[in-house]
């Protein structure tokens, strides 16, 4: 936990609850310990052989001492109020129960969502193998233009996004988006030249523009900070499930060419987006607004969870994070609250990394299609050469994100990605790759572009530093804008004055490794300093202080001195 002010922490007993009468429960409860204080941070295999199933769950927080319990309320109007309960108790085998429940009915569709806005968003590189820029009149550099057309029409959209999801309801707002934007995804079917082509990337990139920070704060309402790391894993792991989907797609539909005089790319776009669509409108009926608020006409009068469950489901989550009481679920953002947020200046050293971090990676993705067909593959070979780089990326990404929470480190293992991209990126600057032989270039194209990608650790890393709602709200918004930012680097760095060898390309991407490397060891030590500190004045106070501080500070979120910065 990142709040360090604790009461004594007793030990697990075994205890009986399922079954009990909710009177009984509640007696049960105010007699029972709190469950043995464990690491969560572990590998799924690993918590069945080291805890009782039947032992006490309930870990210890504030709420366990009544005189700082006070200070840590959830606001008046939380959405689960009626369930907030620091005298609950549960068992783990109730929790882990639980949480299998909470992924398959919020993560896998979660995940199903985000393949719908990956679908949509990189159907660009399939289309490309099939003549897409001579079928419209364009080159590289109008190719370059449009994603950072797309990008930064993606980063604008980032924050407004973000506030409308807030005041909205993400179970409102990101069906809309996704509704919205597979309409104008069919209607690339129509695309004639330059302009209707930087016009329909424009208008994808402000519609899909803050979906990822938007699903991120729906997911935290279900999860606990040391869970969410693992979930992203998956998030993310869905994208390059969808970046293998539209591979396999794009080698049938990308067949159509010549059916009704059309070419590939046009069934491609069209058929893709009317699959997105389907997603989009089976979202406003399969998202929840939140934990204790399933119950509709779809999803059963009685809800996805019972009672007994929304009570585990609310009281473990506002355990781990107190902040979560905060805010409703509807509350917007005000303009005070929103300066406050983006003025929060422990959060700045996880945008940097944000903005830099991909960069070296996402250059060579972008033109993977391209430098696969000018080695000479065809149309179709091409799609499916790029499978083995997302499922090799998969299972590195997933690793990482275990590795992160197993041996609790988040900045090194986070660094773990520049580490592995820059013998690969070297070799591309050094070596003529028109004079090796082509399988050797795929081969080291895709060992570049498999590396384990540090975007899940980081997207909850900034959510455990951000330890408000708003400021939750906002930093996710702000994260993601500046890794955007890092897509329209990207877009312009590869060059046709630099073509067919990118040679200056290549090198500004090593630099950029060699200099990320740095900025991830500067934010390790910016957050030990932060966190020394913070020590230092919080064990230099009486206990009596220390509750004085509680009452009456007017600190907030991550610059509260009980509070320390997850690094």
């Amino acid at each position: 936990m990142s709040t360090v002010y604790q009461p004594s922490k007793a030990r697990a007993t075994v205890s009986e609850l399922d079954g009990i009468s909710d009177s009984a429960t509640t007696a049960v409860a105010l007699s029972s310990d709190l469950g043995e204080p464990v690491r969560s941070r572990k590998f799924f295999f690993q918590r069945g052989a080291k805890v009782d199933p039947e032992s006490i769950a309930t870990q210890p927080s504030v709420y366990d001492n009544p005189d700082t319990a006070k200070e840590y309320q959830p606001q008046d109007g939380w959405e689960n109020t009626h369930r907030f309960d620091p005298a609950a108790r549960w068992t783990w085998g109730e929790e882990t129960r639980l949480v299998r429940k909470i992924d398959l009915r919020i993560m896998i569709f979660a995940c199903v969502m985000f393949m719908a806005l990956e679908l949509d968003r990189a159907n660009l590189g399939q289309a490309l193998t099939d003549n897409f820029l001579d079928d419209l009149g364009l080159n590289t550099n109008d190719y370059n233009l449009g994603n950072t057309v797309f990008k930064l029409s993606f980063l604008c959209a980032e924050l407004p996004s973000q506030l409308v999801s807030k005041w909205m309801g993400p179970d409102r707002w990101i069906p809309m988006q996704i509704t919205l934007w597979s309409g104008v995804a069919m209607a690339q079917y129509a695309l004639s030249g330059r302009s209707s082509f930087l016009a329909c990337r424009a208008l994808l990139g402000i519609l899909q523009g803050g979906f990822i920070p938007d699903i991120i704060l729906y997911l935290s309402y279900f999860y606990k900070h040391t869970e969410m790391t693992i979930r992203l894993g998956y998030f993310w792991t869905a994208m390059s499930l969808a970046d293998i989907a539209a591979s396999f797609l794009a080698f049938g539909l990308l067949h159509l060419r010549g059916v009704q005089g059309q070419s590939g790319w046009r069934w491609l776009f069209l058929l893709e987006g009317l699959l997105t669509l389907v997603i989009g409108l089976s979202a406003f009926i399969l998202m929840p607004p939140g934990p204790c608020q399933t119950a509709n006409w779809a999803r059963g009068k009685k809800g996805w969870f019972t009672e007994r469950e929304e009570v585990i489901m609310v009281n473990r989550v506002i355990r781990d994070d107190p902040s979560k009481g905060s805010m409703h679920n509807r509350e917007p953002i005000t303009p005070k609250l929103l300066w406050k947020s983006l003025c929060d200046y422990d959060l700045w050293p996880i945008y940097i990394i944000g903005l830099t971090f991909q960069t070296p990676m996402t250059t060579p993705q972008q033109y993977l299609t391209l430098t696969l067909r000018g080695l000479g593959f065809d149309t179709f070979t091409t799609n499916l050469l790029t499978i083995p780089k997302e499922i090799l990326h998969i299972t590195t990404m997933v690793l990482l994100a275990y590795t992160a929470e197993t041996v609790n480190e988040l900045t090194f293992v986070s660094m773990l990605g520049q580490i592995w991209t820059l013998p690969f990126l070297v070799y591309l600057y050094v070596v003529d790759i028109d004079t090796v032989n082509k399988w050797v270039v795929w081969v080291v194209m895709t060992l570049l572009l498999a590396y384990p990608n540090a975007h899940p650790i980081q997207v909850g890393w900034n959510s455990r530093n951000s330890n408000t709602v708003r400021s939750r709200t906002v930093s996710a918004a702000m994260y993601n804008m500046c890794v955007q930012s890092s897509g329209i680097i990207a877009s312009n760095i590869y060059r046709e004055d630099d073509s067919p060898r990118y040679r200056r390309g290549n090198r500004t991407l090593v630099a950029l490794v060699t200099a990320n490397l740095g900025i991830y060891s500067l934010t390790k030590l910016y957050y030990l300093w932060q966190n020394r500190r913070r020590e230092q004045k919080w064990n230099a106070m009486t206990e009596s202080q220390q509750l004085e501080y509680l009452s009456t500070t007017t600190d907030e979120g991550n610059k509260r001195l009980d509070f320390r910065l997850a690094h």
